[in-house]
C-alpha cells in the first residue's frame, strides 16, 4: 500500500500559519509514503522563502520529490534569473530538477516545465518527452505510474486555457503510449481530476490547489491531494482524495474522492472508469 501526498503552490512568503499547522497535522495523521511538491514552492524565489519551505518539508519527515515552478525562478534579480535560475532551488532541494521515485508499487517521474525566459508559462521539450517515456517503459505492472509537472496539461475553465503546458499534446500522446496513469500538476490553484481524451490508453490529470498560501482562487480554499494505491484503495483502482482547509475546524477535511482504474487492471465486470465517491461520515465509499 502506498499513500502519496501532493502539495502544490504553497508560495512560501505568503503562507498562512494556521493552514501550515493544519497541513502538518494532516501529514502526521495520514503518514504518507511520499510527498510530491509540484512547484511554486516560493513566492519570489528568495533564500529565506526556500529555507522556510525546506524547514516545513523536513518537519513532515516524508521522502520528497520536488519540481520547480515559475515562481521558484527569481523574477526581479535578472542576472540570477538568466545565469543561475535554479541556484536557490538547488540549494534547498538538491541538484536534481527532474527527480524520479521508485518503490515496489509506485513510479513517479518529475519534469521541470519552467523556463527562465518565460514569466509564467511552461513548456516540455521533445527530449523531456522522450526521457519520461523511456523511464515509464521500464515500470513494472504493479507500479502506479505518475508524471509530475507544474503547469497543467488540461483545464476546466476557458480562462485557464493560456496556462496549459506548451507541448502538452505531444507529451500526453507519448506518455499514455508508454504507460502513464496520472499527470499531476498545479499552477492555476484549482483542484480537479479529469480524464484525458483521445489517447492510446486511459490517463487522468490530477490538479492540486494552493496548499497553504493566502493567494487562493475565488471559490477554491487551500487544498491538497492524497492518493491511495494498494490495500487502502478499491481493488484495481487508485483512490484520489481532495482535502480542503476548513477554518471552522481548523483542519484539512476530505471533500471529494475519485476512483480511477489503470487500463492494465480493468476487469470485464468493472471496466474502465473514474467514479466520484460520496463524502459522508455515515456512508461507505462504493467504488465503480
Amino acid at each position: 500500500m502506498s499513500v502519496l501526498l501532493q502539495i502544490s503552490d504553497p508560495h512560501f512568503g505568503t503562507e498562512r500559519p494556521p493552514v501550515v499547522e493544519a497541513l502538518a497535522a494532516l501529514a502526521r495523521q495520514q503518514r504518507p509514503d511520499l510527498l510530491v511538491l509540484s512547484g511554486d514552492i516560493t513566492q519570489r524565489a528568495r533564500p529565506a522563502q526556500f529555507q522556510a519551505a525546506r524547514s516545513f518539508m523536513d518537519r513532515l519527515g516524508v521522502p520528497l520529490l520536488a519540481v520547480p515552478g515559475n515562481h521558484d525562478i527569481p523574477l526581479l534579480d535578472v542576472w540570477t534569473r538568466l545565469r543561475r535560475p535554479y541556484a536557490r532551488h538547488v540549494a534547498a532541494f538538491g541538484s536534481e530538477l527532474e527527480p524520479v521515485h521508485t518503490s515496489p508499487d509506485l513510479m513517479v517521474v518529475g519534469v521541470n516545465t519552467t523556463r527562465a525566459r518565460r514569466y509564467k508559462h511552461g513548456e516540455v521539450s521533445g527530449l523531456q518527452i522522450d526521457r519520461v517515456a523511456r523511464t515509464l517503459a521500464g515500470a513494472r505492472a504493479e507500479q502506479l505510474r505518475v508524471v509530475v509537472v507544474h503547469q497543467p496539461v488540461a483545464v476546466t475553465h476557458p480562462e485557464d486555457l493560456p496556462n496549459r503546458l506548451r507541448g502538452h499534446v505531444a507529451a500526453l500522446q507519448r506518455w499514455a503510449a508508454a504507460g502513464a496513469d496520472l499527470v499531476m500538476g498545479g499552477h492555476i490553484h484549482l483542484p480537479f481530476v479529469m480524464a484525458l481524451p483521445g489517447l492510446a490508453r486511459p490517463m487522468w490529470a490530477v490538479q492540486a490547489g494552493t496548499a497553504v498560501s493566502s493567494r487562493v482562487r475565488k471559490g477554491a480554499p487551500n487544498s491538497v491531494n492524497l492518493l491511495r494505491w494498494g490495500a487502502d484503495a478499491p481493488q484495481g483502482g487508485c483512490l484520489i482524495e481532495q482535502w480542503d482547509f476548513s477554518a471552522a475546524e481548523p483542519a484539512f477535511v476530505r471533500v471529494a474522492a475519485t476512483v480511477v482504474r489503470p487500463a492494465r487492471l480493468w476487469t470485464r465486470e468493472a471496466g474502465p472508469c473514474a467514479t466520484m465517491l460520496p463524502i459522508h461520515p455515515d456512508t461507505p465509499d462504493t467504488p465503480c
